[in-house]
């Protein structure tokens, strides 16, 4: 079952001090920027659009084959930054809901976007305090829903959707509506329709994650195996 989220502003700061939980809910001390509601009613996926998506300005399409597993002591030399396809570990991600405060390993949120979640990555060096907490807002307790910071990105914010991803600047971008809209479970874009995004912390422990690794540019980092992306 999982695990309710906790919103209460005091206790989470103080559950996050004192145990260094990297799952909880992010709220800055800057107010969080006020975003304007965005009609998305054309992004909606239907039989006649099965992909809305491929309207949105910027966005990165491409395909890969699902169900390309790789174990835990394995790293994945991926072509994109942040990852949105490809091989990934066994083991997914929790995604319902989860606002994760640390880095977590790539290989395992690729997997999440393969059973449908959205994959809302920022640079903290850039994104931080009030416009982390206008994205963690998008993402708290919604089911197929995760966030994570992710450093050194081409962008300040990335969201991620298996077989899409779309760079924006800011928090207030309407595209980010309009990406979550067309392709949070649409079962049309992600090979694995109906796919949990529950994980038992017997495989995945959200409060304590495997933490994220730059991309390997050798062919054995720490004695892992190196493999491509596809």
């Amino acid at each position: 079952m999982r695990r309710p989220v906790r919103s209460a502003a005091v206790v989470l700061a103080g559950a996050l001090l004192l145990s260094g939980c990297s799952s909880l809910p992010f709220g800055g001390a800057s107010a969080a920027p006020i975003r304007q509601s965005v009609d998305t009613s054309a992004f909606v996926p239907s039989a006649d659009n099965p992909d809305p998506s491929k309207k949105i300005k910027g966005i990165t399409i491409q395909k890969y084959a699902g169900a390309l597993h790789v174990g835990g002591d394995v790293r994945v030399a991926y072509t994109h930054t942040p990852p949105f396809g490809g091989r990934h570990d066994q083991v997914w991600a929790a995604c319902n809901g989860v606002v994760y405060t640390k880095p977590v390993r790539s290989e395992n949120l690729v997997h999440s976007t393969e059973h449908g979640a959205i994959w809302i990555a920022y640079d903290p060096a850039r994104i931080q305090g009030g416009d982390v907490a206008a994205l963690a807002a998008l993402v708290e307790g919604k089911p197929y829903m995760v966030m994570s910071p992710f450093p050194d990105m081409p962008s300040p914010i990335s969201l991620q959707s298996w077989g899409h991803q779309l760079a924006v600047d800011s928090v207030t971008d309407p595209r980010i509506d309009q990406f979550i809209t067309a392709l949070r479970v649409n079962p049309n874009t992600h090979p694995e329709p109906n796919a949990s995004c529950d994980m038992s912390s017997k495989y995945f422990d959200q409060d304590n994650p495997p933490p994220y690794v730059a991309p390997p540019g050798v062919k054995e980092v720490d004695g892992k195996k190196i493999v491509k992306e596809s």
